[in-house]
């Protein structure tokens, strides 16, 4: 290792005698141009700027809604001790054909009638034109709904995963056929329920010989496609005919969503902004990178909080799982179909997008973007795809796609806060003073005040469990 020696006064590194000032000493004498601080953090917040934010008085925003008869989630739910797998009991009652039955005794007895089956990729489970004699409860993995399509050829009707669940309409018809196919994606587990334990405990139940004879009536609350109370109209009459009457019902508990608040205490010692303001403003720039994590944390909770955040908040009918793993053009056009009535935008990871990039170059297509407020994003069909990086990106690599309709005027996704605060520095948003402490530190409240509300479920769209890394 070669160190060199320090210049003597007077002379250059070379040894020769300096003839101008040298720059280590006119240095200090030049004012030197500082950026201010900057941080990592940062990010482009597409989410806060593209969501309408509507006004709340009173710190809270009341959904009212149409009257929607309540069925639940649609989804069951599972135990597991070890490599036990049990339906909880009470979760059958997701399945159409026992949707309102509550006899927990009978209930309890049809869950010990399950049995555990696990699958492969490229299984058969059930074959169409078989006798459907059969009801199944997927507890985890994947698998692939297909049916004849108008042409003769296979269509993919849908795809199924931990929690969904086919056949058990056909247990109330035994002499039913499957009219689909249905082929393992991945490996996983499911529960089966046969045709003749099923028909042993309705011989020894009357309560649940009533309930299968009301299913095959289709004895059930009126309801439109939504699971909205009917309004009762006529069309297409001629001559003078009794008109209907009818009224439109409300819910009677509609939701209300509460402002949610950030918040820290910002600490700044007065020697600091008194003496050390030039060139920049100490309090200024420690207050900036402040609020900027404050709406780094609003993102995150918009996205992610279990009680308003979107991904916890989408309805379980606008959940929707990826044909073949990675995010395909086919998926995105599975969520426009969810979310057809004038879509804002979709919001996904870095990686997601990444992903998407990859999957359309592997089937040659190249999409167009589009500018949106100066700026070139991304975009599918059209519809702007920004990245957010508060969706996460599990362990193993998988992550999820949202998709949105947003304003008021389109019943979609909105962001809530309440703007006219005291001490308001930005809207929702305050800077408070709060006293200078004996060791003559100045601190200040800041609190911002947010949430976000879904007008009717259609406004949101989930593409969940994208797989991010698979080569191929």
């Amino acid at each position: 290792m070669t160190v060199t020696e320090p210049a003597a006064p007077g002379l250059d590194t070379n040894g020769n005698g300096r003839q101008s000032l040298a720059t280590e000493a006119a240095r200090n004498l030049a004012t030197t141009k500082k950026s201010v601080p900057q941080m990592q953090g940062i990010s482009s917040r597409w989410l806060l700027r593209m969501l309408p934010w509507v006004q709340v008085s009173g710190g809270t925003y009341r959904v009212n809604r149409r009257l929607t008869y309540a069925v639940g989630d649609g989804r069951v739910t599972f135990t597991g001790t070890g490599s036990e797998i049990r339906v909880i009991p009470a979760e059958l009652g997701e399945l159409p054909l026992f949707r309102g039955y509550d006899d927990d005794e009978i209930l309890a007895a049809l869950a010990d009638r399950f049995e555990r089956r696990e699958f492969q990729p490229g299984d058969v489970i059930v074959e169409f034109g078989h006798e459907s004699n059969e009801a199944f409860l997927i507890a985890h993995g994947k698998v692939n709904k297909i049916g004849p399509g108008h042409y003769g050829d296979e269509t993919v009707l849908g795809v199924l995963a931990n929690g969904d669940h086919f056949g058990d309409e056909t247990l109330a018809d035994p002499n039913s056929m499957w009219e689909y196919t249905v082929k393992a994606l991945t490996p996983g587990t499911l529960l089966m329920l046969s045709q003749p334990a099923f028909d042993e405990l309705v011989e020894r139940s009357e309560s649940l010989r009533a309930r299968l004879d009301a299913f095959r009536s289709g004895a059930a609350a009126e309801a439109n496609p939504h699971g909205e109370a009917s309004i009762e109209l006529a069309s297409g009459h001629s001559g003078e005919p009794d008109l209907p009457g009818t009224f439109v019902d409300y819910e009677l508990a509609p939701r209300e969503y509460e402002l949610s608040v950030a918040q820290t205490v910002l600490r700044v010692h007065s020697r600091v902004s008194d003496l050390y303001n030039e060139p920049m403003d100490q309090t200024e720039q420690q207050l900036r990178l402040t609020i900027e994590a404050l709406r780094e944390r609003q993102e995150h909770e918009l996205v992610n909080n279990p009680e308003f955040g979107l991904l916890a908040n989408a309805d379980l009918g606008q959940r929707i799982h990826t044909r073949t793993g990675p995010p395909t053009p086919d998926d995105l056009d599975e969520l426009l179909a969810l979310v057809w009535k004038n879509p804002g935008f979709f919001l996904a990871h870095p990686r997601t997008i990444a992903a998407f990039g990859r999957e359309c170059s592997r089937r040659g297509i190249y999409p167009d973007g589009v500018d949106v407020g100066g700026n070139r994003v991304p975009a599918w069909r059209g519809v702007p795809l920004f990245p957010c990086n508060k969706i996460g990106v599990s362990a193993t690599r998988t992550s999820s796609v949202m998709l949105m309709r947003v304003g008021e005027e389109q019943q979609g996704v909105i962001g809530l806060h309440q703007t006219g605060i005291p001490d308001e520095y930005q809207p929702s948003l305050s800077v408070r003073f709060m006293g200078i402490s004996p060791r003559a530190i100045v601190s200040y409240l800041v609190s911002a005040y947010y949430s976000a509300a879904v007008l009717v479920p259609d406004a949101l769209a989930v593409l969940e469990n994208v797989e991010l890394g698979r080569e191929g």
